[in-house]
């Protein structure tokens, strides 16, 4: 048994959508297939996702040019951002909190602009 994944390194998985077979002990040391740098399903996980996907639908928004939808562009953007600045500072990535830090605090400020002027 591996203590970090308490898996037994002779166990096979399937992947489901290839059908492909792999020995645990082969993922855990393999350079050939793709491993996710980060754990997944932890709630930083679920912040970064849903984050990417709000500022997705903030930038198809954005790629409209309808004016009535320029509010609703930044108060995505501005939601998306704040998230991925959370994500920043528990990952204690400095780039990722000061970028989406500063995003978000432009963002605050291009909201209050339209929503009170």
């Amino acid at each position: 048994m591996n203590p970090d994944t308490d898996l037994d390194p002779t166990e096979i998985i399937t992947n489901e959508a290839t059908g492909q077979e792999f020995a645990v002990a082969e993922l855990e040391n393999s350079n050939r297939i793709i491993k996710s740098a980060t754990p997944k399903y932890t709630p930083d996980w679920y912040i970064k996702w849903v984050g990417s996907i709000i500022v997705l639908f903030a930038v198809a928004m954005r790629s409209t040019g309808i004016p009535e939808l320029v509010i609703w562009d930044i108060a995505l953007s501005w939601i998306g951002a704040v998230m991925w600045a959370v994500v920043g500072f528990m990952w204690k990535d400095r780039a990722i909190l000061l970028l989406n830090g500063v995003l978000g605090l432009m963002l605050f400020t291009g909201l209050l602009r339209a929503i009170f002027l």
